[in-house]
């Protein structure tokens, strides 16, 4: 590989980074709206419609497809820095959003500390809850992606993308909730439904990214000239 596709390589790598933490960090900060997403009507289960989901899951099967395609193109080191760089902007969002909670509003500011206070005052938790879940996820999603890459020899590429990706949303899914009902953020009644609407709804998500995954694994090999199962190596 020339120094000008290093330099490539390493520029799109930084930008899928950005795209990475950006999804996270935003899915975060706006989990408390929650809303319905009814393509085949309004379908119940245990009590809670379907797809009852938080806006913070839209950005956040993002950070799924942007592993997957790390892992696949800079291998399992480099994704696995991603998420370590994804929990580092995590806490430091927590702190921006603890200094901003606790520095009186002036008179004239257009939001006031108790609407301020309503929509962030809960992220905190939210953000440690999702912290959890999300490392926990993460590195489910990558160890078992380069399992299923080793075991096929590179080749089956949705296999990995989606047997990897479901069981990681579940596990993120279920840890989140379980954090926000016992910190009675979610009333316990709702944990059934909302686990299987989130599960659902993400387990789709991923399913309808794979299209994706394959176009821009396509591109990434065809510009850099790599093999079926070859990674590019970004270490000095």
């Amino acid at each position: 590989m020339t120094v000008k596709d290093k330099k490539l390589a390493y520029k799109t790598y930084l930008y899928l980074g950005a795209l990475f933490i950006t999804s996270l960090v935003v899915s975060n900060l706006i989990f408390q709206k929650f809303f319905y997403w009814q393509p085949f009507g309004d379908v119940t289960v245990f009590g809670s419609s379907l797809f009852e989901v938080s806006v913070g899951i839209l950005p956040y099967p993002i950070t799924f497809l942007i592993t997957d395609l790390i892992s696949e193109i800079f291998g399992k080191k480099k994704a696995n820095q991603i998420i370590v760089a994804g929990i580092f902007a995590s806490v430091f969002s927590i702190a921006i959003v603890y200094v901003a909670t606790i520095v009186p509003a002036t008179s004239w500011s257009p939001i006031q500390d108790e609407v301020f206070l309503e929509v962030f005052g809960k992220t905190i938790l939210a953000v440690g809850a999702s912290m959890i879940a999300y490392l926990l996820a993460q590195f489910v999603d990558v160890h078992l992606y380069h399992f299923w890459k080793k075991l096929t020899n590179g080749k089956h590429l949705w296999l990995r993308n989606n047997f990897s990706t479901f069981l990681s949303q579940f596990v993120d899914t279920l840890t989140v909730l379980l954090l926000l009902c016992y910190f009675r953020e979610i009333e316990w009644e709702r944990f059934q439904g909302l686990l299987v609407a989130g599960f659902l709804f993400k387990v789709l998500v991923a399913f309808f990214d794979t299209p994706f995954l394959y176009f821009f694994v396509y591109l990434l090999r065809k510009r850099f000239g790599l093999k079926i199962g070859e990674e590019i190596n970004l270490d000095i």
